[in-house]
């Protein structure tokens, strides 16, 4: 007798939104991780049609869940605001992000990290940075019609697509967004807003009352 085998549709394939892993490994990567996703986000604010993401799952296939990858953080530009659980290339008009950040922790390994490198070169990135913070070392990688290059120099490197800036001071990495400021941490925000509230207040001028 025959045995009916079960078929799946599209429609019917999940595609995980976690892993059940931490974003980071710890404090030190996930303060690069939160100031690199969050510097790019605060130079796109205005800009509604680029979508900036941190630790998301990107599936360029569809119907292929086990082809997936979690940028630390990544860029797309061409794609509206909004939330998403992961990022579904052929929902997005089939634009894949064009920057990708990884900051890597201890966990790292070399075949991990040429496995993502092949990955992005594959699935169309234009721009790959990853950073070790525990060696203070970064590299970065341009799409050279369909593989993804080395870049000679990082410090001091301006992102083709970005117009932002690498530099490397003691092994610590700093970024600077196209009007020359520095990518600051959300400590470092955090302060600059009191000490903003601060002089308001001093002006007899509540912050919350502020227009």
């Amino acid at each position: 007798m025959a045995i009916a085998q079960a078929q799946f549709t599209k429609a019917e394939i999940t595609y995980p939104e976690s892993d059940g892993l931490p974003m980071a490994d710890n404090t030190k990567q996930f303060r690069y991780i939160v100031t690199i996703a969050g510097g790019l986000s605060a130079q796109y604010a205005n800009n509604p049609n680029v979508f900036v993401a941190g630790d998301l799952f990107w599936y360029p296939v569809e119907g292929r869940p086990d082809i997936r990858v979690a940028p630390d953080a990544l860029v797309v530009f061409g794609r509206p605001k909004g939330d998403r659980g992961s990022y579904l290339q052929w929902k997005e008009a089939n634009i894949a992000p064009q920057v990708v950040f990884e900051i890597l922790s201890p966990s790292n390994t070399p075949v991990e990290m040429a496995r993502k490198n092949n990955f992005y070169a594959r699935y169309g990135v234009e721009e790959y940075y990853e950073y070790d913070p525990d060696r203070g070392e970064l590299r970065g990688w341009l799409r050279n019609e369909q593989y993804l290059d080395p870049i000679d120099e990082m410090h001091g490197w301006a992102s083709p697509r970005l117009q932002v800036r690498f530099e490397l001071h003691d092994g610590e990495l700093v970024l600077f967004h196209p009007n020359g400021k520095r990518f600051e941490t959300f400590a470092e925000i955090s302060e600059r807003a009191e000490r903003l509230a601060a002089q308001l207040r001093a002006l007899g001028v509540e912050p919350d009352n502020a227009s």
